[in-house]
């Protein structure tokens, strides 16, 4: 299960961006886990939760914001939500020639002080 090692990951920059700037604890952390990612949210939340133990996240709020996957069809041109990597316009059945949203994993924010 690679959440575990993303969430080990998250856990140094965290402590790393702590040590550059001088900050001793970190009360927040917003992370942006989408939907056609590769990431189980839900573990990597678990992961998160079990890996902060004894760091400077131990008693920070972790926040997990989840994105829709979006793809967009270059057959009639709309964006629609899709569930799976090749789900298929609901309008004309295409599969989507692009995919613009679902696939980000990120930090977004620290809250430090």
């Amino acid at each position: 299960m690679h959440e575990f090692s993303l969430a080990s990951e998250v856990i140094d920059l965290a402590q790393n961006e702590a040590i550059k700037n001088a900050v001793t604890s970190i009360q927040e952390i917003n992370i942006e886990v989408g939907d056609l990612s590769g990431v189980d949210a839900d573990a990597f939340e678990t992961a998160l939760e079990l890996l902060v133990k004894n760091t400077i996240l131990e008693n920070a709020v972790i926040s997990i914001i989840r994105t829709p996957g979006i793809g967009k069809c270059n057959e009639c041109d709309i964006e629609f939500e899709m569930v799976q990597r090749l789900d298929s316009c609901p309008d004309c059945h295409c599969f989507p020639s692009q995919i613009v949203g679902g696939e980000e994993f990120r930090v977004l924010s620290l809250l430090a002080e």
